[in-house]
């Protein structure tokens, strides 16, 4: 080879894909899937990605939006477990921000793998350079940045990945699964054709490598006095505690998320009972709080009434420290109530329960899809926004398995999150139910790759020309209508059906109760769009 001919990439040396062949595959013996944008950066690290991926021992899905690809993420570690994130350098970076904001409050474990640029060349305005460490700020449960690799570096890099990955797997599959960033400086030349990542991983075999995580169960147990007047406000996520909860033989204000809604002590219309039976409602001096409840500010103001006690189980999201008088409970929760307290509240709920009428309403809508959706068959998503609160009213008391982005109650990436998790349950159908605006803001994320096989999923929107929710507010009243109009309710004509032809998914537009219960049949991928006023 002269001087003038430039190496081919069979003789290149790559410090970067050397130090990336070895994370993807330590990665790969944890069990974990892998998301990718592609970008230069970070070029070693999905040429490796594919590598293991190719050898039919990862999971790779490749997206073309990081905004789309966290929401994604997000979704198949809903029940998957820690999930990991691949993009490059720069403004790809900062795009991950909804969904790692959303995976912290959440709790749900993401590995982020952010390529950068060398550290010296921050502050100095090169191209795509920008300060990585830190853009997450507390979101991560941390960040970790990590030097270039140089060739003076590569023989104990299999030993350097090994340990950045073990901690970052363990941090993120904690006892609080949280987010963390592996900040992965690289330096030129960015990639070569070996090592082969698929090939490490073989080597790593008789490594001792979990599949999921230990975690030391409490056997003591919290004594609460129940004879005083308690209820149960189980938020997103409760079901974690469901034997505890039906244990206690209190009335259970169950959220639609909760996992709960169907036990019997669940009051379905409990939101009704404590808006309009203030007796009874006053009456409650102790309320225990499991799981994420922020549908009703009715609740709310329960849990903040100055005679009335809170006790908070600790759960996935964290807890839910609402209240003047607020105890954190670690372990069990146990007591023997009073029977006819509940029978007075599932007796008052039973009167504020209406039956359906014959037209395609907000009513009809929810329960015919909880009907639809058996726990054993389906996966039901709610957007954040009105639909969820309308399921609060009218979700019926039937079992299903149902998730929602309730850590920071945003619309943002609910497509991707039901995405993900269909993705990740291949052998259920997921339904994701969500008003027009919630569907629209995510709308990228039904651009899907041929590679993630014949998903199952569909996209239920009950399309009301904007944010009806911003009418239950203050606001509506404050502010003159055409302005409340064009501000907040932020009426749309996107024309659905064309979305729907363009991104290659089925369209249905049912327009009664049968037409949309045979709506619900259609297998696929999915856009069933409801019309309402």
């Amino acid at each position: 080879m002269t001087n003038n001919q430039p190496a081919s990439s069979n003789d290149l040396v790559s410090p970067a894909q050397i130090f990336s062949a070895h994370i993807i595959a330590e990665l790969a013996a944890w069990g974990r899937d892998f998301w990718l944008a592609p970008g230069a950066r970070s070029q070693a690290l999905a040429i490796a990605a594919a590598q293991v991926a190719d050898a039919g021992r990862a999971n790779l899905h490749v997206r073309i939006d990081e905004r789309s690809l966290g929401f994604n993420a997000l979704g198949a570690a809903v029940y998957g477990g820690p999930q990991v994130i691949i993009t490059t350098s720069g403004t790809a970076v900062a795009n991950l921000h909804p969904a790692v904001l959303e995976a912290h409050h959440s709790g749900l474990g993401l590995i982020l793998l952010t390529a950068d640029r060398p550290a010296e060349l921050r502050d100095k305005g090169a191209n795509q350079t920008t300060n990585q460490v830190g853009i997450f700020s507390d979101a991560v449960i941390e960040c970790i940045d990590v030097p270039a690799p140089t060739e003076k570096d590569i023989a104990k890099l299999p030993q350097l990945a090994k340990e950045l990955v073990e901690k970052a797997v363990l941090l993120a599959w904690g006892e609080r699964a949280q987010p963390v960033q592996l900040n992965l400086q690289f330096i030129e030349p960015l990639s070569a054709i070996t090592p082969d990542a698929a090939e490490i991983l073989e080597s790593l075999e008789d490594a001792d490598y979990k599949e999921e995580s230990v975690k030391e169960l409490d056997d003591e147990s919290f004594q609460l006095e129940l004879d005083i007047p308690t209820v149960v406000v189980a938020g997103a996520n409760a079901g974690i505690h469901i034997s505890e909860i039906r244990s206690l033989g209190l009335p259970v204000f169950a959220e639609p998320t909760s996992g709960v809604r169907h036990i019997p002590e669940s009051v379905l219309s409990y939101r009704s009972v404590l808006a309009n039976d203030l007796e009874l409602a006053g009456q409650i001096k102790q309320v225990i709080v499991y799981g994420k409840p922020t549908l009703s500010r009715t609740v709310v103001s329960l849990l903040r009434r100055n005679d009335v006690k809170v006790f908070v189980r600790e759960g996935q999201m964290g807890s839910f420290e609402i209240g003047n008088d607020v105890t954190k409970v670690k372990s069990s929760i146990v007591g023997a109530a009073n029977q006819k307290w509940l029978g007075t509240w599932l007796q008052e709920s039973a009167k504020d329960i209406s039956p359906l009428g014959g037209e395609l309403d907000r009513q009809a809508i929810v329960v015919k899809t909880w009907e639809a959706s058996p726990v054993t068959e389906n996966i039901l998503v709610l957007g954040a926004s009105q639909l969820i609160r309308e399921a609060d009213f009218y979700a019926p008391a039937i079992e299903v398995r149902a998730w929602a982005n309730r850590g920071l109650s945003g619309i943002d990436g609910t497509i991707g999150t039901a995405t993900g998790i269909a993705i990740q349950e291949p052998d259920k159908q997921v339904r994701a139910l969500m008003g027009d605006l919630t569907f629209l803001h995510d709308v990228g994320s039904l651009a899907l790759d041929a590679n993630d096989g014949p998903l199952d999923i569909q996209v239920i929107v009950v399309n009301d020309n904007g944010g009806k929710i911003f009418s239950n507010l203050e606001v509506a009243q404050s502010v003159e209508p055409n302005t409340f109009k064009r501000i907040f309710q932020t009426p749309q004509n996107v024309d659905i059906s064309k979305l729907a032809e363009a991104y290659g998914w089925k369209y249905l537009n049912p327009k009664t109760v049968s037409d949309y219960e045979l709506a619900l049949e259609i297998k696929g991928r999915v856009i069933i769009e409801v019309q309402l006023d």
